[in-house]
C-alpha cells in the first residue's frame, strides 16, 4: 500500500487514519503538538508548523500521496513538491483558490454556479455598498476564517465599527429555508460519487454547525439539482479528493452555493455509520486512485456536534458517557483533544432511526448527558 501524508494532526486526520487502518494503509501526518488526536494513532508523525517548508519536504520525503486535513497551510511548498512529481490531492491549485474564499467566488462566477450577490469591500464608499446590498449584510474574510469565524453580519450602520478589519467582502444576506450540505468525491481517473443532500442547523452563539440530518428534508427535484451543482463546482476546480459543500436553500427553492470544503467535512461525519462507504474511506480511496465506494444511505441518521462546555479550560474531562451507551442505536465519538475551552469541537454524536424524528430527539437527548468539562 502507498503511504499516505496528512499535513494536520486533528480529528478529521484521526477519523481517516482509523478508515486506513483497516485496509493497512500506512498514514503519517505533520502536527503543530505531540499528542494530537491523529498523532497519537499515526504509524509516524511529525511535529511542525503546517507553513513550515522543511517539516513538509520531510513530510513529502516519507510519503507517495500528500493531502491535508486543514486549508490553512503552506501553498508554495506543496506547489514545489508536485514540481518533483509527487502526488498532492487536492492540488495546490484547487487549496489556493479555496483558502481565499474570493476565489472561490470567482470560480462560482466564472462558471456560471449560482452563489448569492459579492464585492470586495471598498473602504472609500462602504456606506453606499451597504446601501447597495441592504441590511443585514454579510462581511466575509477573504482568508483564514473557519468554524463561523471570519464572518460578521451587519445589521445597522452602527455596526461599521465592529467591522472585520482584514481583506474581506460583501455577501448578500440569504434569507433561506434551510442549509445543506453535500460529500461529493472524485478521483484521478475523473470518477465520481455523491452522498446524500443533508440538512444542517447551527448554534446561532458560535455560528457552528450543530445538527446534521440525512437525509435533508427536500424534494426529490431539489435534491438532484443540488448534487448536479455540486458535480459542476468539483469539474470546475479539477478537484480530486472528497468535497464539502454547503448549500442556501432560499425561500425561493433556488440552490446557492455558499462555500467549499476540499477535505472530509463535519457535514459528513453521519456517513461512518449510516453509509456503506464512510466519507474517510471514500477520501483515501479518491486520493490512491482507486475505485469510489458506494454512497448508499443504510438509515437516516442524525449527527450532533459535541463542544467543550462554556467556562471550563483546561485538561479535558468528560462527563455522562454511560448515559450516552444507553440509548439505542446511538454511537459516540470523543476526538482525544486533551484540552477543552469553550465551544471547542471535542467530538460529536450519531443516532441511526429510520424515523427522523426519533434520531434528532435522541441525539439531542445524548448531547444533553454528555458534558465536557475541564478538570
Amino acid at each position: 500500500m502507498k503511504t499516505v501524508g496528512i499535513i494536520g494532526g486533528g480529528q478529521l486526520g484521526k477519523m481517516t487514519i482509523l478508515e486506513a487502518r483497516k485496509m493497512d494503509i500506512p498514514v503519517i501526518v505533520l502536527t503543530t503538538e505531540h499528542p494530537s488526536p491523529a498523532s497519537e494513532i499515526s504509524n509516524d508523525y511529525i511535529v511542525g508548523s503546517l507553513y513550515d517548508d522543511k517539516k513538509i519536504l520531510e513530510l513529502a520525503s516519507k510519503c507517495d500521496v500528500i493531502t491535508y486535513e486543514i486549508e490553512h497551510i503552506n501553498v508554495e511548498i506543496l506547489k514545489e513538491i508536485e514540481k518533483q512529481g509527487k502526488k498532492v490531492y487536492p492540488s495546490s491549485k484547487v487549496i489556493e483558490i479555496i483558502q481565499d474564499k474570493s476565489k472561490q467566488k470567482k470560480l462560482l462566477n466564472k462558471y456560471n454556479i449560482p452563489t448569492s450577490d459579492w464585492e470586495y469591500v471598498d473602504e472609500s464608499k462602504i456606506e453606499l455598498q451597504l446601501e447597495k446590498f441592504k441590511f443585514p449584510v454579510v462581511q466575509k474574510s477573504c482568508k483564514g476564517g473557519y468554524d463561523g469565524k471570519g464572518v460578521f453580519i451587519l445589521k445597522s450602520k452602527s455596526d461599521i465599527k465592529n467591522m472585520i478589519q482584514q481583506e474581506s467582502f460583501f455577501e448578500k444576506y440569504v434569507e433561506c429555508k434551510k442549509e445543506l450540505a453535500i460529500m461529493i468525491a472524485r478521483n484521478a481517473k475523473g470518477e465520481i460519487k455523491t452522498y446524500p443532500v443533508v440538512e444542517m442547523a447551527f448554534d446561532e452563539k458560535t455560528n457552528i454547525c450543530d445538527t446534521v440530518i440525512a437525509p435533508a428534508q427536500i424534494s426529490k427535484e431539489i435534491e438532484e439539482k443540488t448534487k448536479e451543482i455540486a458535480i459542476k463546482c468539483i469539474e470546475a476546480l479539477d478537484g480530486v479528493g472528497i468535497f464539502g459543500i454547503e448549500f442556501f436553500l432560499t425561500q425561493n427553492d433556488e440552490i446557492l452555493v455558499n462555500e467549499i470544503a476540499p477535505r472530509p467535512h463535519n457535514s459528513g461525519h453521519y456517513t461512518i455509520e449510516a453509509c456503506t462507504s464512510s466519507q474517510y474511506e471514500q477520501f483515501l480511496r479518491a486520493i490512491l486512485n482507486y475505485p469510489l465506494g458506494d454512497t448508499t444511505l443504510l438509515s437516516n441518521a442524525c449527527m450532533i456536534n459535541v463542544l467543550g462546555e462554556d467556562g471550563y479550560t483546561g485538561k479535558t474531562k468528560i462527563t455522562g458517557e454511560e448515559e450516552v451507551f444507553k440509548l439505542p442505536k446511538t454511537y459516540l465519538h470523543i476526538y482525544g483533544k486533551r484540552e477543552t475551552k469553550p465551544f471547542r469541537k471535542m467530538g460529536h454524536i450519531t443516532v441511526l432511526n429510520n424515523n427522523i424524528d426519533i434520531a434528532i430527539s435522541n441525539a439531542k437527548i445524548a448531547r444533553d448527558r454528555l458534558k465536557i468539562i475541564s478538570e
